[in-house]
């Protein structure tokens, strides 16, 4: 899906500070993608990636700080804010008993219209063809994570927030999706990772924000 320039002009944060319990976990932390970029939300195990990433989504309400979408606070709108991002968690999200091709049409359906031929285009280009008629449960953790990735793609959001999006992925994974990720980008749309290691994606160079 290509993104028309008007359609977004990007995600900011400024000066965000959340607590757990008597934890500070993000300490003014501040944030920007548009348009084509790719943010690398970097750092070890607690230094708040996934709570970062769960305020972005407006999942978690921050203590202070705030956060801005189009030019406009995120709690002015959710339910348009979040039509317009597609989430990846640690979890991957699948009804078990259902199939992958059922589990796109059921999720993917919540948000707009699509039809079988998109679903099996998407499997496609995340190898799941020969998987789709499986149930989630079935799967392995990588064909799991490929299929929680078909679902990202099939929302077509201009803002993707991706937890560790490469878990479980091998080395094919990992490149398939570097791929999707870097045509997301070509498209117009903006992606923040929190992972480990520096994303690779082909064509473009993450920018890295460093969590302590």
């Amino acid at each position: 899906m290509k993104l028309a320039a008007h359609e977004f002009h990007g995600i900011s944060a400024r000066d965000l500070h959340v607590w757990r319990g008597e934890r500070h976990v993000l300490r003014g932390l501040s944030v920007d993608a548009a348009s084509g970029d790719c943010v690398h939300l970097a750092g070890p195990n607690g230094s708040g990636k996934t709570t970062l990433l769960r305020v972005l989504a407006g999942l978690l309400a921050a203590e202070q700080g705030g956060v801005s979408w189009r030019g406009r606070p995120i709690a002015a709108d959710r339910d348009a804010y979040a039509a317009t991002i597609s989430y990846l968690g640690h979890s991957d999200g699948l009804k078990p008993d259902f199939t992958a091709r059922e589990n796109l049409a059921f999720e993917c359906g919540l948000r707009r219209v699509l039809d079988a031929r998109e679903i099996d285009e998407v499997l496609a280009r995340v190898g799941l063809t020969g998987a789709r008629e499986q149930p989630a449960r079935s799967l392995s953790a990588g064909q799991r994570r490929r299929l929680a990735m078909a679902r990202v793609i099939l929302a077509q959001a201009a803002l993707w927030l991706l937890d560790e999006p490469f878990t479980n992925l091998d080395t094919d994974g990992v490149q398939m999706l570097a791929r999707v990720v870097a045509g997301h980008l070509d498209a117009g749309g903006a992606a923040l990772i929190a992972s480990h290691q520096p994303p690779v994606i082909p064509g473009h160079t993450a920018r890295r924000v460093e969590l302590a």
